[in-house]
C-alpha cells in the first residue's frame, strides 16, 4: 500500500480544547509549498476561541469520539482527491482511524492519544486525563483552568506565555469524546494493512507521554505497511505551537515528498 504519494491536499485535525484556529500557521506554511489545506471543525467548535469559552453551546457535551470520525469521513468524501491527513493529540487518533478506514493517502499523528487497549500508569497521564473523563461531572461541557492547560499543554513554557497562548485558541470540550475514545469508537485493528504512518512523540509531554505514542507505534503488526517514529527533544503537547514548530512540519513535509 506505499504507492508513491501525488495528492496535494491535506486535512489537518485538532485535537481536544483546540479548533481549526490553531492550525493557521501550519496552513500557511502547508500552502507556501503548494498544498492546498482544510481544518475541519468537530461539532460545536467553530468559531472564535473567546466566544465559544463565554457562550458554551451545552449540546457539546454529548459529542462523541465516533461522531467526530463520521463528520471528518464526510469532510474528506467530498474533496476532490484523497489527502494526506495531520492530526494533534485526539486528532491523531482520528488520523489513526481514518487511515484504517482508507481515507488518507498518508497519516501524520503528533502527540495522538492513544486508541483503545493502549494505556499508560505515568502520573503526568493520569492527572492530566482524569479532570476530562471524571465519571461523576456526567456529560458537562468541559472548560479547563490555564493551570490545567500549564500543566497539561505548556509545561516548558511560564505561565504568561501559556496564558497568552489560551486566550487565543482554548475552546470548551465535550467529555464524551475521550471516554468514548477509549472505548469501542477508538479501537483500531493494528494488524489491518494501512498506508503510510509517522508517529511524533514530544519528549516532555505530560498527558501523552512520548512512552505512550511509542506504545501506539509499536501495536502495529503489519509488516508489508510503513510506519515510522520520531520524537523531538524539548517539545510538549504544545509542539504544534511551540517555539520552533516549523522544525516539525519541515520534518513532515520531508517524510511525505520521500514517500
Amino acid at each position: 500500500m506505499n504507492n508513491k504519494i501525488t495528492s496535494k491536499t491535506i486535512v489537518f485535525v485538532h485535537g481536544l480544547f483546540m479548533n481549526p484556529s490553531s492550525w493557521s500557521d501550519w496552513i500557511k506554511f502547508y500552502e507556501d509549498k503548494g498544498y492546498n489545506c482544510y481544518a475541519p471543525a468537530y461539532a460545536y467548535h467553530e468559531g472564535n476561541p473567546s466566544e465559544l469559552r463565554s457562550n458554551v453551546n451545552l449540546n457539546l457535551g454529548n459529542l462523541t469520539f465516533g461522531q467526530v470520525i463520521n463528520s471528518l469521513s464526510a469532510f474528506i468524501d467530498k474533496l476532490p482527491e484523497k489527502p494526506i491527513l495531520i492530526g494533534h493529540s485526539m486528532g491523531g487518533l482520528a488520523v489513526q482511524k481514518l487511515i484504517e478506514i482508507n481515507k488518507g493517502v498518508a497519516g501524520i499523528c503528533i502527540d495522538t492519544a492513544p486508541p483503545k487497549g493502549i494505556f499508560s500508569f505515568k502520573w503526568s497521564f493520569i492527572k492530566a486525563n482524569l479532570p476530562t473523563i471524571n465519571p461523576i461531572k456526567g456529560n458537562s461541557v468541559c472548560l479547563p483552568s490555564v493551570e490545567w492547560f500549564h500543566y497539561a499543554f505548556c509545561n516548558t513554557m511560564t505561565m504568561e506565555e501559556t496564558q497568552v497562548e489560551y486566550n487565543k485558541f482554548v475552546v470548551p470540550e465535550s467529555r464524551n469524546i475521550p471516554r468514548s475514545s477509549i472505548k469501542n469508537d477508538g479501537k483500531i485493528d493494528f494488524k489491518k494493512p494501512h498506508n503510510p504512518l509517522l508517529f511524533i512523540a514530544g519528549e516532555k509531554d505530560n498527558i501523552i507521554p512520548s512512552s505512550l505514542n511509542k506504545k501506539n507505534f509499536e501495536a502495529y503488526k503489519d509488516k508489508d505497511s510503513k510506519i515510522d517514529f520520531k520524537e523531538f527533544s524539548g517539545r510538549t503537547h504544545y509542539i504544534c505551537g511551540q517555539k520552533n514548530w516549523e522544525e516539525v512540519a519541515m520534518f513532515i513535509n520531508k517524510w511525505t515528498v520521500s514517500l
